[in-house]
């Protein structure tokens, strides 16, 4: 945004507004960190706002201030599209397109209020008036960050709101090891504790978050795993019979991709996890150094993300898509052995 655009940005927001804020389906901590943190702005304005999620969100993310007021679309449809239509302002966060919104993106573009759209994916759709997309930004509770800074209102952060941001720059960066985090990543980061955000306690909650069950799956998930030396490859699979043989709980495969992505020697590691209810398996996509999963994502898998981080999807079995998978391999051969890691 330029300041021209920001200027009227804060006109518009002088006067109260009913405004809507809605993040991706499957919301991560990025997600869920930028919407709770920019609610709590908001309502210091006086602004009536709510909170839509496509779907819900894992349980250890709950425990963040105003998160047990989100709507979940899934089971409160009715009661969110009446909301939706009444809204002068949709802030979409952490997204850059409705689709990415789940069963929300028909009626996101049916209705007409003002989009406001904050994000750090790649190749935005051209929906917002006013559009704050930032590839280069680590996650966007840092945009949001800066967000507040072009609106003059760093004043207006609150502990709840530094904990939120913290936590969204922690989880999209890996906790700081990714190469999105820069030193003003790092200065912001320093910042939200000095509003308030406690480092140490957010780690413990995102982190220390493991059950029987999970430990469980991951160990069945590690014993999937194959190793492709000639790709510089790894990949996991869960089946839905692995998942509910395990008791299986949203959020427990978080992070599981990077176990095979921390092998020595390997540049590409993805996971697929078979979700039957959907008759798909969910991919994520994970990579070092220059490797773009991004376009692989977008190429062969229906998605898209970062040139590090992506997701994506099959419609095909776990066997076909395993094999989908090796028979594309040879294609990225040359560049996946040219990577320096």
């Amino acid at each position: 945004m330029n300041k021209d655009q920001i200027q009227s940005l804060k006109q518009e927001l002088s006067t109260v507004k009913n405004i809507v804020i809605v993040p991706h389906k499957n919301p991560d901590g990025d997600a869920v960190g930028s919407v709770t943190a920019l609610y709590g702005y908001l309502i210091q304005l006086g602004h009536q706002v709510t909170m839509i999620s496509p779907n819900d969100f894992p349980s250890f993310l709950k425990w963040m201030d105003y998160s047990e007021l989100f709507l979940n679309y899934e089971n409160q449809e009715e009661k969110a599209n009446e909301i939706i239509n009444q809204a002068d302002f949709i802030f979409n966060l952490d997204h850059n397109a409705f689709h990415r919104a789940g069963n929300m993106e028909l009626i996101l573009n049916k209705v007409t209020p003002t989009y406001v759209m904050i994000d750090h994916h790649q190749q935005p759709d051209d929906f917002a008036t006013y559009m704050y997309s930032d590839t280069a930004m680590s996650s966007t509770c840092e945009m949001i960050y800066h967000f507040l800074e072009m609106m003059g209102d760093t004043d207006k952060i609150t502990p709840a709101m530094a904990t939120a941001m913290y936590t969204g720059i922690l989880t999209d960066t890996g906790s700081f090891k990714y190469r999105s985090t820069t030193s003003t990543t790092l200065r912001v980061a320093a910042n939200l504790v000095d509003k308030g955000a406690n480092a140490e306690n957010i780690n413990r909650k995102i982190y220390d978050v493991n059950t029987p069950s999970r430990m469980k799956l991951l160990g069945v998930a590690l014993n999937n795993m194959t190793i492709l030396e000639q790709y510089r490859t790894a990949y996991i699979t869960l089946t839905q019979k692995e998942l509910d043989d395990n008791n299986f709980k949203k959020g427990d495969t978080e992070g599981f991709v990077n176990y095979a992505l921390s092998l020595d020697g390997i540049v590409f590691a993805q996971i697929f996890i078979e979700k039957a209810s959907e008759s798909i398996i969910k991919t994520s996509l994970r990579s070092k150094a220059d490797f773009d999963v991004n376009q692989l994502a977008r190429e062969h898998w229906e998605g898209g993300g970062h040139k590090n981080a992506a997701g994506g999807k099959s419609d095909l079995s776990m066997e076909q898509t395993v094999q989908k998978l090796i028979s594309i391999l040879p294609t990225y051969e040359k560049e996946l052995h040219e990577v320096v890691i």
